[in-house]
């Protein structure tokens, strides 16, 4: 398993894994509200990033059996998600792509307050998520995404090891 210090910096740059450093370092709650917040801010723009690479369909634990649990058992959920703990739903996204990883939270986000646990009321955003979400708007729009790729894909549960490169392990796969 992955550490959620973790990033896929080779698709990265130096400002947009300074920002994935930032959001892996904040609590599980605070990471929560900033996919909420980021979500409501450019919710509309990253679901269309990548609309013939992302297959909603392949979520229905996910994106239909959720939607009919308590409030507490969605915030529960979630927060398993975030801090990668080996359970089914978290399993469940692990094993997503990272663009349907990606639809999941957009879904989530677009269901809160009705079919989905919302913010509490009240809810103040601490010094640490508005700063990361201040770096995050002030990155274009391709380096958002990237950020939120890369987020999104270093949550949930996966025993499955990546496949070791050429350059890790200095040889090429035989036929």
């Amino acid at each position: 398993m992955n550490s959620p210090a973790e990033t896929n910096s080779h698709a990265l740059s130096s400002d947009t894994q300074n920002t994935v450093k930032k959001i892996n370092g904040l609590g599980t709650d605070e990471k929560l509200a900033l996919l909420y917040f980021i979500y409501e801010e450019m919710g509309d723009s990253i679901t269309p990033a990548a609309p013939t690479a992302a297959q909603p369909e392949l979520a229905p634990v996910l994106l239909d059996d959720f939607y009919n649990l308590s409030d507490d058992e969605q915030l529960n959920i979630m927060r398993a998600i975030v801090n990668r703990d080996d359970t089914p739903y978290s399993r469940a996204y692990g094993a997503l792509t990272a663009n349907n990883q990606l639809v999941v939270w957009y879904a989530w986000a677009i269901g809160m307050g009705d079919k989905i646990v919302d913010i509490p009321e009240g809810y103040e955003a601490t010094e640490a998520v508005n700063g990361v979400l201040g770096d995050i708007e002030a990155l274009d729009f391709e380096q958002q995404i990237s950020v939120l790729r890369d987020v999104a894909n270093n949550m949930g549960y996966t025993d499955v090891k990546p496949i070791a490169t050429q350059d890790k392990v200095g040889k090429t796969s035989s036929l």
